[in-house]
């Protein structure tokens, strides 16, 4: 019984697992494709973003005949954000607004993906938007966290 107990704790006490590569972070999800989309959105109207498009990659694949997992593309932003960046860097406007692709993998494990922005900063070789970046990085990680946590 202490056994169960102990691991009930763990599991509730240790942060998911997030990751970054190829520029990419990536927040496991406690919740499926659908929810965890409905709970990014929630969160960025509620904190004033623009929800430009919501994809749902699945249900387009299936009306030509391809089955994929659930996977959903969110697009957001919001100009007081991201304009102060592009003055820095005109360029950094191909990877802008932000996009947050919720899939579920081979596993049945739905992850949170979203561009990192230290990765996008190095792309686009931003110089003096230390502050701007650090706002963008603070807020998506507010965001994917509430999406992805109970």
């Amino acid at each position: 019984m202490k056994f169960k107990v102990f691991m009930l704790v763990l599991l509730f006490t240790t942060p998911l697992l997030v990751h970054a590569e190829n520029g990419l972070i990536k927040r496991q999800s406690h919740f499926n494709v659908d929810t965890t989309t409905d709970r990014l959105e929630k969160v960025l109207k509620e904190k004033g973003m623009t929800i430009f498009a919501r994809i749902n990659h699945t249900d387009a694949a299936n009306k030509v005949g391809i089955v994929i997992r659930p996977t959903e593309l969110l697009i957001f932003g919001n100009p007081k954000v991201g304009s102060p960046l592009m003055a820095c860097q005109q360029s950094i406007a191909i990877d802008l607004p932000q996009k947050a692709l919720i899939s579920q993998d081979e596993n049945n494990v739905v992850w949170l993906t979203y561009n990192d922005p230290h990765y996008l900063a190095d792309r686009h070789q931003l110089q003096g938007c230390e502050k701007g970046l650090q706002k963008v990085e603070k807020a998506l990680t507010n965001f994917s966290k509430y999406a992805t946590q109970p």
